[in-house]
């Protein structure tokens, strides 16, 4: 078996960490959750992050094959696009995306509640396999988080998004819509009945307390040993009792409704409009009579 070549490129701003996976054989590759560099103060959007993933390719004689999403993000923009146009690459993700666009199309108010999946190349199934050159990826769906999150394994490797974070750190929120905190504690349940050696790479760190640096991978091992959310010994009810509270606490994410609209797409923004400018909706939720009636002068 083939083992693949990972590189992690963590970007602070958003937390998040993505992935450049690579057949030291054949030289094929897959991007794993890149980051499309986005500034919400002024709405500029910069490819710095996935421009450095690019150039690691190329330097290395790597030819991007696949982008894979573990999905769709709440937290930062993804740079899926940028990446498909320069290299050609299909974008994946899990087939669930089409429950979290049911979910969300309706809260933008776009043109139809319908689902659009044709931004996606590829919609991947509980336990399909797919190759990147001689890498053998196989596909595990594991909600919770969202209805479309998924674990992608390939040799002792597995790239789990936000279902786990670090053991001293805990496990992913469970509160967006078509989230279910039940759901997540059966997905990582799964997850931790992989071999104890299998490498779980993870999609963001944010520094535990009494940590000063970035971590972003563990292993089944540890996991089960010593997750402060999820060690053996942890039953589903109380997960679910201490999941549901914690989440209760949890401000929204600083990106999420840029992030939402732009990634069950994808990463594709909304067209232009007749000034050529690029729009994202801001829904806005009144708490009490405002705004005012319109005035009928």
């Amino acid at each position: 078996m083939t083992a693949p070549i990972i590189r992690a490129f963590f970007d602070e701003p958003t937390n998040t960490v993505s992935y450049l996976v690579a057949d030291p054989v054949t030289g094929d590759a897959a991007v794993i959750d890149p980051v499309l560099d986005f500034d919400l103060a002024s709405g500029e959007v910069d490819t710095r992050s996935a421009a450095a993933i690019l150039a690691a390719a190329q330097q290395e004689g790597w030819t991007i094959r696949l982008i894979l999403e573990t999905h769709a993000h709440a937290d930062h923009l993804s740079a899926a696009p940028w990446l498909k146009e320069r290299t050609g690459a299909d974008i994946g993700i899990g087939e669930h995306i089409r429950d979290v666009q049911k979910i969300f199309r309706p809260v933008f108010g776009f043109e139809t509640n319908a689902v659009r999946t044709t931004d996606f190349d590829r919609l991947f199934a509980d336990g399909e396999r797919f190759s990147v050159g001689n890498l053998d990826f196989e596909v595990m769906h594991t909600p919770g988080h969202t209805p479309a999150d998924l674990t992608y394994r390939v040799g002792d490797a597995a790239f789990i998004g936000d279902t786990l974070f670090m053991p001293d750190y805990g496990t992913a929120r469970a509160d967006f819509p078509g989230g279910d905190a039940r759901t997540l504690y059966r997905s990582i349940r799964r997850v931790l009945s992989l071999p104890d050696n299998t490498r779980l790479f993870l999609c963001h760190d944010y520094k535990a307390p009494g940590r000063d640096h970035y971590v972003w991978e563990t292993t089944v091992a540890d996991q089960r040993r010593t997750s402060i959310h999820v060690h053996d010994g942890i039953d589903e009810d109380d997960f679910v009792a201490m999941r549901e509270a914690r989440d209760a606490t949890l401000p929204v994410p600083r990106l999420l409704l840029p992030s939402i609209q732009v990634n069950i797409h994808a990463g594709h923004f909304p067209e232009g409009e007749a000034n050529g400018v690029r729009y994202l909706k801001i829904p806005v939720k009144a708490k009490a009579d405002y705004p005012p009636s319109a005035s009928s002068e």
